[in-house]
């Protein structure tokens, strides 16, 4: 009976398999490397912003607390952003004239809110509650990173599934005690109190945190 298939053939069809073995993993690293990349997740992105408004100024070097713009992040899931009527309460007597503030006066004048660009802008699919994080131990800059030394604002956390539930199964290191949650340059070690004594004293169960409803509502 004639051959069908040259001797090769054999050859080819392993190098092939082998190839499309090799290919596939190839493929596979490709995507977890990309996932987890900053330009996938925005870590590092500075948006433009109609103001160019410098937390470092107002916090770090003015010490403003972070409760002061953002009202309702003890009492909302939302942590808010200030009306211009705050911004004003300075700027109506300093810097009045600074083409920077512009849009603010603007803001004022027309009744009109600025258009401000989220920052750390998760997907709609995720329900995150700013109050129940600030009022668990959870610090603001745990998530935000220290916001005292961003002349813009820059994401700092990569705000992954993986990054949340990766404290979310072990909260202790992240917890601080209700009157340093706003504080930036907190260092747990300095302050004594240890995380497993806070997760009690916050009645914090780990075993509710990692189920989907948590996150996915």
């Amino acid at each position: 009976m004639p051959q069908i298939f040259p001797r090769r053939a054999n050859s080819l069809v392993s190098a092939m398999l082998w190839g499309g073995l090799v290919g596939g993993v190839a493929l596979v690293i490709v995507a977890i490397t990309l996932g987890s990349s900053a330009h996938t997740t925005g870590v590092n992105s500075t948006p433009e912003q109609p103001v160019p408004f410098s937390h470092g100024h107002h916090v770090g070097g003015l010490g403003i607390d972070c409760r002061y713009c953002h009202t309702s992040v003890e009492q909302s899931d939302f942590a808010g952003l200030p009306p211009t009527s705050t911004c004003m309460t300075c700027h109506s007597q300093l810097w009045t004239s600074a083409a920077m503030l512009a849009p603010v006066r603007q803001s004022l004048q027309h009744d009109k809110p600025i258009a401000w660009v989220r920052v750390h802008d998760l997907p709609d699919f995720t329900y995150f509650s700013h109050r129940a994080h600030v009022n668990n131990g959870v610090g603001c800059e745990s998530c935000h990173g220290r916001v005292d030394r961003m002349p813009i604002t820059t994401q700092q956390k990569p705000l992954t599934m993986q990054w949340c539930l990766a404290c979310h199964r072990h909260p202790e290191p992240y917890l601080r005690p209700e009157n340093r949650i706003t504080a930036l340059g907190y260092d747990p070690a300095g302050d004594g109190i240890p995380g497993h004594e806070l997760r009690e004293h916050y009645g914090i169960r780990k075993d509710n945190l990692t189920e989907c409803v948590t996150c996915h509502r």
